[in-house]
């Protein structure tokens, strides 16, 4: 609200002066024609024939906008007609705000002393953060409404974006992720991914998923099989097959595969989710090999992945069977934050992650007679388990602490 506007000034001429007296008390002179100050209160350094002084000058704008208010308060106590009168918007909440915005003005100076324009802009930002509210709104009132489309495997790529910079914050901020071997990942065309499962909880595999959306030269999305039992949780299931995930079936992972997927797969299951901390970082058996065999039906390389750091973001003390069994889980982990600080204990701690995509282990050339399969699904499963387990022990030797 700038005093020399004739639009927010009093319309009567014998306006009482706006500005106080060094005792606190309302100025008893008349202030000028079409203003609200007197000849000797009237502020010299916002007349537009006046340089700016710089900060003083800003200083005498945020002392001339407190007197407003004081004055304003004073006329409300005493009954005066010109408060009475005024305009709504024009009292102690608009002063407040151009006084904040002065400050704001002050502190962004730069060190020399020059003016220079703020840094934020208010207003912009207030448009920006109610824009992106009423669009997200608009976005959950359509879902509701079920108005969204899903590809055949129930993936919502709508979905997907909207979650992605949650896996990014994670991935880049709160884990520091460091990958290495994207290289190794295929451009196009389909392969089989096999990773080390830990964790608890499955951030491992949306990390995975992030590293090679965000940081492969083309990237990619990567559809990760889950347990059966995932698939029969009302609120989960429907959440994995929307952001991509897809039952963990050997037919689903082939069909994956022949349509030019890359697919992700835990050969550990459960054991490796659920170990116990003491047994971190110890690979399971990598059940019976199953995923070998559809490497070798649908002709894919198998790329192993080691991780680590999931192992510690959830420290798993014990197996609460009891309550396990009650809910119907594999497991319930008592971890140092769970349950004893409740919900607050499911946030995962910020330990260091490293993530190694391996060379590919190529089965497309490999020829067998029936009754040699086994020998062989055994043979490369063992060289994939052991590739990633010495992975591990490599970047354990070299890491020097679990959160840096």
């Amino acid at each position: 609200m700038n005093p020399q506007d004739p639009g927010n000034s009093e319309s009567s001429q014998d306006t009482q002066c706006w500005s106080l007296t060094a005792k606190g008390t309302r100025c008893k002179h008349t202030a000028l024609p079409g203003q609200r100050y007197c000849q000797a209160h009237f502020p010299q350094s916002d007349s537009p024939d006046t340089p700016d002084n710089g900060d003083s000058g800003q200083m005498d704008r945020i002392t001339l906008l407190m007197e407003q208010i004081l004055a304003e308060m004073i006329s409300s106590r005493q009954g005066m007609a010109q408060t009475a009168q005024a305009s709504p918007g024009s009292g102690d909440t608009e002063l407040l705000t151009q006084i904040l915005a002065e400050l704001v003005q002050m502190r962004l100076r730069d060190e020399q002393g020059r003016n220079k324009e703020p840094g934020i802009d208010f207003a912009a930002l207030f448009e920006r953060v109610t824009t992106f509210l009423e669009e997200k709104m608009a976005v959950i009132s359509r879902r509701i409404d079920g108005d969204y489309e899903v590809d055949k495997w129930g993936r919502d790529l709508e979905l997907v974006t909207e979650m992605e910079p949650l896996f990014r914050f994670m991935y880049e901020k709160y884990w520091r992720v460091t990958t290495t071997g994207l290289e190794n990942v295929p451009a196009d065309g389909s392969a089989l991914l096999v990773a080390n499962h830990s964790g608890v909880l499955p951030w491992d595999g949306a990390m995975v998923i992030t590293a090679v959306a965000s940081e492969h030269p083309q990237p990619r999305l990567i559809r990760a099989l889950h347990l059966t039992r995932a698939t029969e949780m009302p609120i989960v299931g429907l959440g994995l097959s929307r952001l991509g995930q897809v039952q963990a079936l050997p037919e689903n992972a082939e069909r994956l595969l022949n349509e030019g997927e890359l697919v992700l797969v835990f050969p550990e299951g459960v054991k490796g989710v659920g170990k116990p901390f003491s047994e971190r970082y110890q690979l399971a058996r990598f059940g019976r090999g199953g995923f070998v065999r559809v490497a070798i039906r649908a002709g894919v390389p198998i790329i192993p992945v080691s991780i680590v750091g999931a192992e510690e973001i959830y420290p798993n003390l014990a197996n609460m069977k009891m309550l396990a069994s009650m809910f119907n889980l594999p497991y319930l982990p008592a971890t140092p934050t769970f349950p004893w600080l409740g919900p607050l204990g499911v946030i995962p701690l910020p330990t260091k992650w490293t993530i190694r995509f391996h060379k590919p282990i190529q089965v497309t050339d490999i020829k067998h007679r029936p009754a040699e399969e086994p020998l062989l699904v055994s043979k490369i499963s063992n060289q994939v388990r052991d590739t990633i387990q010495n992975s591990i022990y490599d970047i354990l030797k070299k890491r020097k602490t679990i959160f840096w």
